[in-house]
């Protein structure tokens, strides 16, 4: 079992900069994918950054490449989200999600989400 918690989001404007983080409870957390979701009014929650549980491999969807940066610490079972060169489409509850087993883009194959925090980007 695992529990997610993110914290970090806020209201920025475009150009600017946060940092996500996401603490989750259990003492199994390395040995889990992570991954980085978000979700717009409106529209669906869709696939943002991933990263397997040793830390090597990382996947971005296209929006945010070269912008975001996901990382992980496994010794303060702690995930990050680097968001950089913020953009008003950036907007939207950001999620951080665990899946047991490699790093996907598909939301349903993760097994453990946290609760969402707000991030607002003005133009």
């Amino acid at each position: 079992q695992v529990q997610l918690v993110e914290s970090g989001g806020g209201l920025v404007q475009a150009g600017g900069s946060l940092r996500l983080s996401c603490a989750a409870s259990g003492r199994t957390f390395s040995r889990y994918a992570m991954g980085w979701f978000r979700q717009a009014p409106g529209k669906e929650r869709e696939f943002v950054a991933a990263i397997n549980w040793i830390g090597g491999s990382t996947y971005y969807a296209d929006a945010v490449k070269g912008r975001f940066t996901i990382s992980r610490d496994n010794a303060k079972n702690t995930l990050y989200l680097q968001m950089n060169s913020l953009k008003p489409e950036d907007t939207a509850v950001y999620y951080c999600a665990a899946a047991i087993g490699s790093a996907t883009t598909n939301p349903s194959q993760y097994n453990y989400w946290g609760q969402g925090t707000q991030v607002t980007v003005s133009s």
